[in-house]
């Protein structure tokens, strides 16, 4: 006749119920971690498996993660780019209308209080702005010419829009 012997929530049945009646153990020194244990044989710690797939996690984890904060830090080099631009462009175009002439360069800016401080170049790190002098007038007014734009000196295209930045 096979006897089952109820253990907690847990139902052993056969051959393993039979030994356990047998040797008298109590439920301690039959519930392992992982189920049903040879009495006086605990189970402790973490198999290798276990801990190889734990590890294959974070791994993926991190590197998922590496890639968004390398794309974010890219983002806000480009956004800070867009707005020194914009800022500076507004500058030239100031310094421009007041002075009826155009800035020879962006020092000019710097100097007549135009700017704070000519901005480095957040791609390049440094301020190595490439300048651009046209012969168009802002005003009819304006008596002699400058500069008129500014873009970055950076050959890198931008990996979000695939334009260089230096058309930007």
């Amino acid at each position: 006749m096979v006897r089952s012997i109820r253990i907690g929530s847990l139902i052993c049945s056969g051959l393993a119920a039979e030994e356990m009646m047998r040797e008298g153990s109590n439920t301690r020194t039959i519930l392992g971690r992982r189920g049903l244990a040879r009495p006086g044989k605990a189970q402790r710690g973490f198999t290798l498996l276990e801990l190889m797939v734990v590890m294959a996690i974070i791994v993926i984890l991190m590197t998922i993660a590496t890639a968004k904060f390398e794309q974010m830090v890219v983002r806000a080099r480009e956004a800070t780019l867009a707005s020194d631009l914009k800022v500076m462009r507004q500058a030239i175009q100031d310094y421009t209308r007041d002075k009826e002439c155009g800035p020879s360069s962006l020092d000019d800016l710097v100097s007549n209080n135009y700017l704070r401080s000519v901005p480095k170049d957040p791609i390049t790190s440094q301020t190595d702005w490439v300048t651009k002098s046209d012969d168009v007038a802002l005003s009819p007014e304006q008596s002699c010419y400058g500069i008129s734009d500014v873009n970055s000196s950076s050959d890198r295209l931008s990996p979000f829009t695939s334009t260089p930045y230096s058309s930007w």
